[in-house]
């Protein structure tokens, strides 16, 4: 199928939702739809009232496409789950993420994972998550998050009193940004209860740190030796 039809299928998809009244999920993976096609279905979402679960994992979706997913993240009232994962979204989409974070008051299930996020995009969403009392569900794993998106993730949670879930799985994550993490979690936050951060460059001393936390419940941690 050509990228042209795709685009032509999203946008009458689009149009559709904009008076659907009872369709709740819509699993549009895999379909190259591109940042025209994340354009699209932002239009419908800012008017849809009933779509709850949206699901655009590999889609070739980047920095463009997902601010204008954002942009419809700040009308929208009805999304509580938004999968991204397996895209091109890079720090620069983070950032559009941060300001609709701050607005949108039903997203509880973020998934970002396989993306091109960095420290700097860590950093940026850990703004947001400072603000945001709704969203319990962030997955970040298999992006490019070392320590100092870490640490900025430890100080967001001192904070935040809603996020219950966050996966940090084969990042960049050393020693120093493990250690932080974990003290943030022992002696602050009790609210997350599972912590995934299997492949990172942790070492024995961290990874046992994190796995103490009383709070955790479930807790995947991977070290180097």
């Amino acid at each position: 199928m050509s990228f042209e039809l795709k685009l032509r299928i999203t946008s009458a998809l689009s149009e559709a939702l904009k008076t659907n009244l009872t369709l709740t999920t819509l699993n549009f993976d895999c379909n190259s739809i591109g940042d025209n096609g994340a354009r699209a279905l932002s239009e419908s979402l800012k008017t849809s009232s009933n779509l709850t679960t949206l699901e655009l994992w590999s889609n070739k979706i980047g920095n463009d496409g997902l601010l204008a997913l954002a942009g419809a993240l700040k009308a929208n009232r009805t999304l509580t789950t938004l999968e991204l994962w397996g895209n091109t979204i890079g720090d620069k989409g983070a950032q559009a993420l941060v300001e609709a974070l701050k607005i949108n008051s039903t997203l509880t299930t973020l998934e970002l994972w396989l993306n091109l996020i960095r420290d700097y995009g860590a950093q940026v969403l850990s703004e947001a998550l400072k603000i945001n009392w709704v969203l319990t569900t962030l997955d970040l794993q298999s992006n490019k998050i070392g320590d100092q998106g870490t640490q900025a993730l430890s100080e967001a949670l001192k904070t935040n009193s809603t996020l219950t879930t966050l996966n940090l799985d084969n990042n960049k994550i050393g020693h120093n940004g493990a250690l932080v993490l974990s003290k943030t979690l022992s002696e602050v936050n009790v609210i997350l209860i599972t912590l995934t951060m299997e492949i990172n460059l942790i070492g024995v001393n961290a990874a046992q740190a994190l796995k103490h936390v009383s709070t955790i419940t479930t807790c995947n941690i991977t070290y180097d030796n």
